[in-house]
Parts: structure tokens; sequence; C-alpha cells
């Protein structure tokens, strides 16, 4: 299947790409609202909640903004290496796993957003200071 014809083939098969999908694929978390897929050889990640996606992509902008530093960007909407990416996101999200019950074993994304805004509000008031930190200390790339 050549790129064009892929494309055209993902933009019918779903409207909710998973913001996360790179972390799920390379089984660095799971999410209960999250649907694997095929596409000829490539296998993509959809979401089932248009909430969960919501607040997953506000997460995934928040993370990317209070990474840039540390990744040394400076401008936000460039895109990420893989690499930088799979840190941002893996890293992120185990570094928040952490704050809230001291293991980084993400089980289920949408869960663990359920159980930091309990704790700390509104995503905005989440401290990504300490997950960034955190995200070095848990995230190993290969």
């Amino acid at each position: 299947m050549d790129e064009t014809a892929f494309r055209q083939r993902l933009a019918e098969l779903h409207e909710r790409s998973c913001p996360f999908a790179k972390s799920i694929l390379t089984r660095c978390a799971a999410c209960s609202n999250s649907t694997k897929r095929n596409i000829a050889e490539r296998e993509i990640v959809t979401c089932a909640s248009a909430d969960a996606h919501a607040r997953c992509v506000a997460l995934k902008d928040l993370l990317r903004h209070n990474f840039a530093f540390a990744l040394g960007k400076l401008h936000v909407e460039d895109p990420l290496p893989h690499a930088q990416e799979m840190r941002m996101q893996c890293g992120g999200i185990k570094g928040l796993q952490v704050l809230i019950d001291e293991s980084d074993e993400v089980g289920d994304i949408d869960g663990l957003l359920e159980a930091a805004k309990q704790k700390f509000g509104e995503l905005e008031d989440f401290p990504y200071s300490q997950i960034i930190r955190l995200a070095k200390e848990h995230y190993k790339g290969r």
C-alpha cells in the first residue's frame, strides 16, 4: 500500500487518533479506551471516548509545552523527533503515575488522568516540574 492510499484509509477509519499512540504501541502504557487496528502492515490506535480523547489531547499539549526546555526546543509547534516524542509521552505518563501511586507501570492512561485530576485538580494545575524530573528517572530510551 502506498503512502497516499494509507493516509486516505487512515482518515476514513478513525476520527479520534490516540494522542498517546506511540506509548501504547511500544507497550510503555495501556489505556482502557484504546483500540488497535491494522491498516496494511501498520498498526494504529484510536480512542473510544470523545471525552477521554479531549483530555488526553490537552494533557499531551501541556506535556509538550512543559517538556520544551528539557528537550532543548525553542518552538513548541515544531515536530519532535521520535526519540524526543517517546521521552515526552512515556516519560510524562510514567512521571505522573509515580506521583499518583509511586509505581511507574501505567495500566490505564484514562484512569491515571482521573486519579490525577482528583489529586491535583485541573490539568493545568498538575506539578509539571516534578513530572519532568520523574520522567527522566523512570523512562529510559533504547
